[in-house]
């Protein structure tokens, strides 16, 4: 449960129709198996004491009273448990009978919520049997105490404030409407839905995007237990779908016609990151609702069974990556179309070097001049090879512009920069910042120079990563009239390439793309050691798939460092040492707030994804924020790691 993380479960079972002391015997085998497994919110599907398919048995008395003595015989059993348990149950209300979610707890009755939309067509007639519940609340007696009944009912954790339940009963979700819809608004995250849904050809299509749809709208965690085997087959087959999805994701889904109890854990703090920042998000308040607390014996650290992907800024599955990787080359060219057009530009300069930023750059150049009808030839590739350039990067950087039919420049700059160093008296043996830093600044005064010649513009090259890192040379490779590649992370940058290199480039424009993709990532500042690249970029400044991992997690959700560390080496496990992962956490969150000044001027750039650090949009913080809490945090983790 720390970090905003619970385990969750959901469960049918294989039911008796109207044989609620079976049904309960089948339910507790659940509960005592999710017990073992620190499972602290337990879903069962609609009517679960009873089954569902009942018909006018429900207005038989005997059963009614079977399935409340059974209900009291869980609470008895359940006495010690503080696992938050949800029942389907019929339920007798001032002479009406109610299809019911009974939220117990310890032994306790939480609160029991009605199910308001009744289906009274094709094969169901839930209204000729119970009666529609309604929002207020009213207190009832229940196990010879008073319980909350009612639709607005919020169950509150008071030692996990993230933690709200609320709940829908089965054809809730299906109207225009639903209740969960105003749950959401008035404070739940999680929404639990006892259901029993029958199955019929394409059905589970329909409702799984209905789960997953609405957890996406209402930023939460959504439950679904479906009624399954066990139930009458008469007229209607149930398969006991289960899913559990988060925000638009379904994390865990039950193979239909076999009776699975499903678990996972959902992510508190993720949802509530999301809700913060969402300003269209407009909570309804207190008004209507009542809340019931309760609390956790222990918040222990939930052991993670969910998997972190290693790359979250790329899809595991290869096609969604495919259609990801032409979406966002379209969206960059589309921008910078625009910017051309707007410009009335028919000229573009690109710094090209060999490498994967500056090869992204051209490519989504030369589509958007295929888009406006201009001749790639107006493209303008300048090479400007110094102190760090190798035969390698060289060489691809000519054969690439010549293979997309761009006009190249070759300008080599080491005399420049010699005398440059005289000007300022710098000793050129000194390989130090200013030796880097005025090989970059020299490239950018001479772009932006051919751009003034060819009435063009410069394409800025440098990625999310390097930004979010500060790894830019202010007023060098940092600045341009359109940064293409800005909102685009490192590791993307190889995968956009290699989308190019498999779709759209013939053979030889192919073969250099993919030499591109097996060379060192490298600035090429210093100079090489026996023609080989010395200088490579994540020797220095830490590997990009761990850069691009906490980017994304502080950015995205604003989850803390200690959290951050937790995740990524459930994502990566033993390939780095504890040890590594901070000190590149450590370097990632300082040199973040350090480098900011770089991004607070920042030339335009398309945004591509749901990270971006554009000082006009997505990330609005002053250059002089200090990391004092953030580096605080970690320096109680080094403390705790024993580093």
């Amino acid at each position: 449960m720390k970090d905003g993380f619970l385990k969750v479960g959901v469960a049918c079972v294989d039911v008796k129709v109207a044989d609620p002391a079976y049904n309960k015997e089948k339910v507790m085998e659940v509960v005592y198996r999710a017990k073992e497994r620190g499972t602290k919110l337990l879903l069962f599907p609609e009517l679960v004491l009873t089954a569902y398919t009942c018909g006018d048995l429900f207005l038989q008395k005997t059963l009614l009273d079977g399935a409340k003595e059974q209900l009291f015989a869980i609470l008895k059993e359940t006495r010690e448990m503080d696992m938050v348990i949800v029942l389907g149950m019929p339920l007798v209300v001032n002479h009406k009978l109610y299809n019911c979610g009974v939220f117990i707890q310890k032994g306790k009755i939480l609160g029991v919520v009605p199910k308001h939309y009744l289906p009274n067509y094709s094969e169901f007639y839930e209204a000729r049997h119970f009666a529609p519940g309604e929002k207020e609340v009213q207190r009832i007696r229940l196990g010879g105490e008073e319980v909350p009944f009612g639709m607005n009912l919020l169950f509150c954790c008071e030692n996990m404030e993230e933690l709200v339940i609320g709940c829908e009963v089965c054809e809730d979700l299906w109207a225009p409407l639903p209740p969960s819809t105003h749950h959401a608004l008035a404070g739940a995250t999680v929404i639990c839905n006892p259901s029993a849904s029958d199955e019929t050809t394409t059905k589970d299509t329909y409702r799984k995007g209905l789960v997953s749809y609405q957890s996406a709208r209402l930023v939460c965690a959504y439950l679904y237990a479906c009624a399954g085997e066990g139930e009458s087959t008469q007229d209607l087959v149930y398969s006991g779908h289960n899913m559990i999805a988060e925000y638009g994701s379904v994390l865990k889904e039950s193979r239909r016609f076999e009776n699975e109890f499903i678990e996972t854990e959902i992510d508190l703090q993720r949802l509530e990151a999301d809700r913060r920042r969402m300003t269209t998000f407009e909570t309804e308040g207190e008004d209507g609702y009542t809340r019931v607390y309760f609390k956790y014996d222990s918040l222990d650290e939930t052991t993670l069974t969910r998997k972190f992907s290693r790359t979250p800024f790329i899809p595991a599955d290869k096609k969604d990556r495919e259609k990801r990787c032409d979406e966002i080359l379209t969206i960059q060219a589309m921008g910078l179309k625009k910017r051309l057009a707007h410009t009335g530009c028919q000229s573009a300069v690109v710094g090209i070097s060999g490498g994967l930023d500056s090869t992204l750059a051209v490519l989504v150049t030369a589509r958007a001049f295929d888009m406006l009808g201009i001749p790639r030839k107006n493209i303008v590739c300048v090479t400007m090879p110094c102190f760090g350039t190798t035969d390698r990067t060289y060489s691809n950087a000519v054969t690439l512009t010549k293979k997309l039919g761009a006009s190249l420049r070759e300008i080599r700059i080491n005399k420049a920069v010699d005398q440059h160093f005289k000007d300022i008296g710098h000793n050129p043996d000194k390989h130090d910042v200013t030796y880097e830093n005025s090989q970059a600044r020299e490239r950018t005064q001479i772009l932006m120079d051919i751009a003034n010649q060819t009435d063009g513009m410069v394409i800025g090259t440098g990625d999310m990563s390097e930004l979010a890192l500060g790894w830019a040379t202010y007023n060098g490779d940092h600045m341009s009239m359109y940064a293409v590649n800005c909102s685009v992370p490192k590791t993307l940058v190889r995968h956009l390439v290699r989308y190019y290199a498999d779709t759209c480039a013939e053979e030889e424009l192919k073969k250099v793309l993919l030499d591109i993709l097996d060379t060192p990532v490298s600035p090429e500042l210093l100079p090489p050691v026996d023609g080989v690249i010395s200088q490579k970029t994540e020797d220095l400044v830490g590997p990009y798939e761990l850069h691009d991992f906490f980017l994304y997690y502080m950015l995205r959700f604003g989850f803390t460092p200690e959290k951050i560390f937790r995740l990524v080496k459930e994502a990566f496990g033993e390939e780095y040492d504890d040890a590594t992962y901070y000190k590149w956490l450590r370097t990632f969150c300082w040199r973040f707030f350090a480098q900011h000044f770089k991004r607070s001027c920042l030339p335009d750039g398309p945004k591509v994804g749901s990270v971006a650090v554009s000082p006009r949009g997505d990330l609005r913080m002053p250059s002089d924020a200090s990391p004092a809490v953030w580096m605080a945090q970690l320096d109680a983790l080094k403390e705790k790691l024993g580093l």
